[in-house]
């Protein structure tokens, strides 16, 4: 019998309410540092290239590390981990705000996204552990519903800060809330010995794993800003190419694999995998694309723009809530299905309507329905296919679960980048990205109109193949 039926449901919540908050502190970290770009830029002498690896280097490091976290937090303990997570997290914000130049910066960005890695391995699985099945959904659903409010909290908190205290501030605010976050977690979160069996590390299929997959996300993140002749980006593509198939030989025979291959011969794992990949593609951008049409094609400004994306980020956190309490009628399998086809009907209402003059309500209307999609499929899907799994292999299943999530993210935004912008001409590339298209021409603007439309079928057609798998998945049951 898994140990999460034997758990009091108030240690549920408590432990529930330590992994919320860390959440919601990387999430305002990360939203904070976005907007707040420019200042830290600016205050550090920043060129483009250190400016974009002060976001980049972060999103590469989280993503490569998961996989190796996951497997030593199912090593040596999921408590462990976690409070080392925010140690290493909140100590790095500390030092960034010392930073003396950009490349420093960058630097102790990659350490704190080292602990942020080790924090969102954990959450999803401290929750799954913590929570007796009859409650797991609300507990997930609350649990997704934190990076919402962080994503509607962080951007204006960033450029409050950034204006009116100093770029460093954008990174020492995390220091009270982070400590906080640490002695809650230290009290909380209860200290379990880890198994007994298992217990070896898998150094050559680690070592694999990193330059594999950190060789496509390098690929994919520099496509858009370099073009796919530029050296950096088929020497990532080579290396995934060469590295994966190593990889999954390795870990064949491998004695204490990262990655226990046999879980992908149950069709309900391997379509609920494939489904957080695909739905991560089509939707992850939404919120930058959307604030970009804004900017782009009707000439607002980043703060109209992003207030003008809020519903969304409303509607995913009203769904995450409410699909938890939801799972109490119908089956999370469904749940997922029916929040990616949400999803793929808001992103055709925008393929449908997108134009230069599109009334601000249809707009809305395709995001909101976006979000409120997402927010039923992520805990619906992620508790589907967490439930039921030992506790030891919870951290590198769920670790699994976001590397697919965040290589979707990465995929999506070079995807949907290179798209809206093919039919333009390079030269008005950079413009598109600055928000100000709407100011050179209204041909400029309807052949960048054009790419939206492209993009929005792209992103429908792979959602579509979202909800595909997941009813794929309920028929092999």
């Amino acid at each position: 019998m898994p140990a999460t039926t034997t758990t009091p449901v108030g240690h549920a919540w408590r432990t529930l309410s330590v992994v919320s908050l860390a959440s919601v502190l990387t999430g305002l970290g990360g939203s904070a540092v976005n907007v707040a770009l420019p200042d830290i830029a600016r205050g550090t002498g920043a060129d483009p290239t250190a400016a974009e690896w002060i976001l980049l280097g972060f999103q590469l490091t989280t993503t490569v590390l998961m996989l190796v976290l996951g497997r030593l937090a199912d090593v040596f303990g999921r408590r462990a981990m976690y409070l080392a997570g925010l140690a290493t997290y909140t100590a790095a914000a500390l030092l960034s705000g010392f930073a003396p130049d950009a490349w420093t910066v960058v630097a102790l960005r990659a350490v704190q996204a080292a602990g942020a890695a080790m924090l969102l391995t954990n959450s999803a699985a401290l929750v799954t552990d913590a929570f007796p099945r009859s409650r797991l959904g609300e507990g997930m659903g609350v649990y997704v519903a934190s990076f919402s409010i962080a994503g509607l909290i962080g951007p204006t908190l960033g450029g409050v800060l950034a204006d009116h205290l100093g770029w460093r501030w954008v990174f020492w605010f995390n220091v009270p809330i982070g400590l906080a976050c640490l002695a809650w977690g230290a009290a909380v979160l209860r200290a379990a010995p880890p198994p007994g069996r298992d217990r070896g590390l898998d150094l050559p299929g680690s070592l694999l794993a990193l330059v594999s997959l950190g060789g496509l996300l390098l690929a994919l993140s520099e496509v858009t800003r370099l073009g796919w002749s530029h050296p950096v980006v088929p020497a990532g593509l080579a290396c995934f190419a060469v590295g994966l198939p190593l990889f999954l030989a390795w870990e064949s025979r491998a004695a204490h694999p990262v990655v226990d291959l046999s879980l992908f011969r149950d069709p309900a794992f391997s379509f609920g995998t494939l489904a957080s990949l695909l739905n991560a593609v089509a939707r992850m951008g939404m919120v930058f694309l959307v604030a970009l049409y804004f900017q782009a094609v009707r000439g607002d400004d980043a703060v109209a723009a992003g207030a003008k994306v809020l519903p969304l980020a409303v509607a995913a956190m009203t769904a995450s809530v409410a699909s938890g309490f939801l799972q109490r009628r119908l089956t999370p399998r469904a749940l997922a299905a029916s929040g990616a086809a949400a999803t793929t009907c808001g992103l055709l209402v925008l393929l449908l309507t997108i134009a230069p003059d599109t009334p601000y309500a249809l707009i809305t209307t395709g995001t909101v329905l976006i979000g409120l999609g997402s927010g039923v499929f992520l805990p619906s899907n992620t508790t589907e296919l967490l439930h039921g799994l030992p506790s030891h292999r919870l951290g590198v299943v769920n670790a699994m679960r976001l590397m697919l999530q965040n290589t979707g993210v990465v995929v999506g935004t070079a995807l949907s980048l290179s798209v809206i912008t093919a039919p333009l001409p390079a030269a008005l590339h950079g413009q598109v990205y600055a928000g100000t298209l709407a100011h050179v021409s209204a041909d400029a603007v309807a052949l960048l109109v054009t790419g939206y439309r492209w993009a929005f079928a792209c992103m429908a057609a792979v959602s579509a193949l979202t909800v595909l798998a997941c009813l794929a998945r309920r028929r092999t049951d």
